[in-house]
C-alpha cells in the first residue's frame, strides 16, 4: 500500500472512530437523558432534543472556526489530536456529574458540558475530512472514503450503543470516550501534508468564502442532507421504539440497517461522481431519498419500516459523497480547510433542523407529519437547485481529477 492509500485509510479510520463516538448515544438517548437527571419520562421526546441540540450548537460555531485556524497555521494533525482528547475528556465530565447525589439539579451542567464536547469534537471531525481532502486520487474517492467511515461508524455506534444501553445507561459514555482517545493515538501516525499555500490569515480564507456565492449551493444539500440525518437520530429513534414498542438495542439496530448500506456505497458511489459528474447523483439521488424517508413514515408495519430504512442508506449513499465532492471541486488548494469547515457548518445546521423541526412537528402534530416535512424538503432542494447544480457541474468537471491511487 503505498503512502497516499494509506493515508486515506488511516484518516478514514479517525473519521469512523468519532462518528463511532457520537453515534454510540443515540439509540439509548432516552434512558441516557434520564440516568443524567434529564426528561419527564421515558418518552420524553423535548429532553432528548436539548440533549443533542448543545452538541450541535458547538458544532455549528466552531467548525468553520477549527477549518480555517488549520489553513492559517499550515498544521491539521496537532489540532485534531487536541480535538479528539477534549472530546474524550467531556465524556468521563458527564460520567462524574451522573455520580453526583442531586443529580436532579445537574441537567443544566450536562448541557454546558455537551456544548464544550461538541467544540472540541467538531475539531477532529472536520479536520480528518479535511486531511482526506487534502490528498491526490480525485475528490470523489477521497470523499467516498470519508462518507464510507461515516457510515460504518454510525452503523457500528448505533448497534454497539443500543446494547450498551440495555446493560447500563451510562456504559455508552465510556465507549465513546475509548473511542475518541484512540482517534487521537491514531492521528498521531499521519504526516500533517497541508498545502504550503493554506498558511494565510483566518481573515483573508473567510473573505474569499464569502466571495465564492458557487459555495451555496453544495452547502444546502448539505444542510438538508444533514436535517434528515439528525431527524432519524432523534425522533426517528423515538419513532421505531414507541410506535412499535422495540428496545434500544432493536431501535440500534433499526438505524444500522440505514447506515450499512449508506457506508458500503459510499465508495463506489463517490468514485461514479467523479467520472459521471455530480448531477444525477446529487439531484436524482436527493429526490429518491426524500421520497424513500416518506416511505418510512408511512409503513404500515415495523418490518416494512425497517426494509425501507434500507432503501433510504442506499439512496443516501448516493448523494452524500458527490456533494461533498462538489465542494472540493469547487475550493482551491488553500481555502478547503475553510471551504469544508463552511460546509460542516452549514451540515451541523441541518442536524439541528432535524433535531428540532422534527422534534417540534413530532410533539405537536405526530410522527408521520414530521416525516413528510423532512422527506418533501429533500426533494424539493433537489427541484429548486437542479439548474444550479447542473451549472456548476459543468464548469468544475474538468477540475476534478480522474486519474486514482
Amino acid at each position: 500500500m503505498d503512502s497516499t492509500r494509506r493515508e486515506r485509510a488511516t484518516l478514514a479510520l479517525a473519521v469512523w472512530g468519532v462518528l463511532v463516538s457520537q453515534v454510540l448515544l443515540y439509540p439509548g438517548v432516552s434512558d441516557l437523558v434520564t440516568a443524567l437527571g434529564g426528561g419527564r419520562g421515558e418518552y420524553d421526546l423535548s429532553a432528548g432534543m436539548l440533549f443533542l441540540v448543545a452538541e450541535f450548537a458547538s458544532f455549528v460555531a466552531f467548525s468553520s472556526v477549527w477549518g480555517a485556524l488549520s489553513d492559517a497555521l499550515g498544521r491539521r494533525t496537532r489540532l485534531i489530536v487536541a480535538g479528539a482528547l477534549g472530546g474524550a475528556a467531556s465524556y468521563v465530565a458527564l460520567l462524574a456529574l451522573a455520580t453526583l447525589p442531586w443529580l436532579d439539579a445537574t441537567f443544566g451542567a450536562v448541557l454546558a458540558v455537551r456544548l464544550v464536547g461538541g467544540a472540541m469534537t467538531i475539531g477532529a471531525f472536520s479536520l480528518s475530512i479535511t486531511m482526506l481532502a487534502d490528498l491526490s486520487g480525485g475528490n470523489g474517492r477521497n470523499m467516498g472514503a470519508a462518507g464510507i467511515a461515516i457510515g460504518l461508524g454510525a452503523a457500528l455506534g448505533s448497534v454497539v450503543g443500543g446494547q450498551l444501553t440495555t446493560i447500563d445507561p451510562l456504559a455508552p459514555l465510556y465507549a465513546s470516550a475509548a473511542s475518541l482517545t484512540a482517534v487521537a493515538l491514531l492521528v498521531t501516525t499521519v504526516t500533517d501534508r497541508t498545502p504550503d499555500s493554506t498558511r494565510v490569515g483566518v481573515g483573508v480564507v473567510l473573505k474569499k468564502l464569502a466571495a465564492r456565492p458557487a459555495f451555496a449551493v453544495p452547502y444546502a444539500f448539505g444542510f438538508i442532507d444533514r436535517m434528515t440525518a439528525g431527524f432519524f437520530a432523534l425522533v426517528g429513534v423515538y419513532y421505531f421504539r414507541e410506535a412499535f414498542g422495540v428496545d434500544a438495542a432493536v431501535a440500534g439496530g433499526v438505524l444500522a440497517l440505514f447506515f450499512v448500506p449508506f457506508a458500503l456505497l459510499q465508495y463506489p458511489l463517490g468514485s461514479l461522481s467523479d467520472r459521471v459528474g455530480r448531477f444525477v447523483p446529487v439531484v436524482a439521488g436527493s429526490m429518491l431519498y426524500g421520497v424513500a424517508i416518506v416511505a418510512v413514515g408511512v409503513a404500515p408495519a415495523f418490518e416494512l419500516a425497517a426494509a425501507l430504512m434500507v432503501v433510504v442508506g442506499v439512496f443516501g449513499a448516493l448523494v452524500a459523497p458527490a456533494t461533498m465532492a462538489l465542494v472540493t471541486d469547487l475550493a482551491d488548494s488553500g481555502e478547503r480547510g475553510a471551504a469544508l469547515g463552511g460546509f460542516n457548518v452549514f451540515g451541523s445546521l441541518g442536524f439541528l433542523a432535524g433535531f428540532l423541526i422534527g422534534g417540534v412537528v413530532a410533539d405537536a402534530v405526530g410522527y408521520l407529519p414530521s416525516f413528510l416535512v423532512v422527506g418533501f424538503a429533500e426533494v424539493a432542494i433537489a427541484v429548486v437547485a437542479l439548474r444550479a447544480v447542473k451549472r456548476l457541474d459543468g464548469i468544475d468537471a474538468a477540475q476534478t481529477p480522474s486519474s486514482a491511487d
